[in-house]
């Protein structure tokens, strides 16, 4: 038999990882800061796009690469920032097996 004392203390850390783990869940980039990322990078792109206006020589390549650079940037932020959909999922696998452990431990 486990002693009261040691199952209550486990209980107790269980229930403060499980919230511990929902709110990394819920934590979001605030929208002002996502505002301030397409603000940037529109900037970026407008200086770019002079720049290569004022070049003698037109060479649009380094200004497509800075702009699907950018474009790949963004991209991340937004998918690091919902972890339960998008392109990079986290893996809730340890927390179905934990479960199913807990459901055949009473059985």
């Amino acid at each position: 038999m486990v002693p009261t004392g040691l199952f209550i203390q486990a209980l107790n850390e269980m229930i403060d990882d499980q919230a511990k783990r929902l709110a990394a869940l819920r934590n979001r980039i605030p929208n002002i800061v996502l505002l301030g990322l397409f603000g940037i990078a529109a900037t970026a792109a407008g200086f770019a796009g002079y720049a290569s206006g004022l070049d003698t020589k037109r060479t649009r390549l380094p200004v497509c690469i800075m702009g699907l650079l950018v474009a790949m940037v963004i991209i991340l932020i937004f998918d690091l920032d919902r972890p339960s959909s998008g392109l990079i999922i986290n893996n809730q696998q340890s927390m179905i097996d934990t479960a199913a452990r807990i459901v055949a431990f009473s059985d």
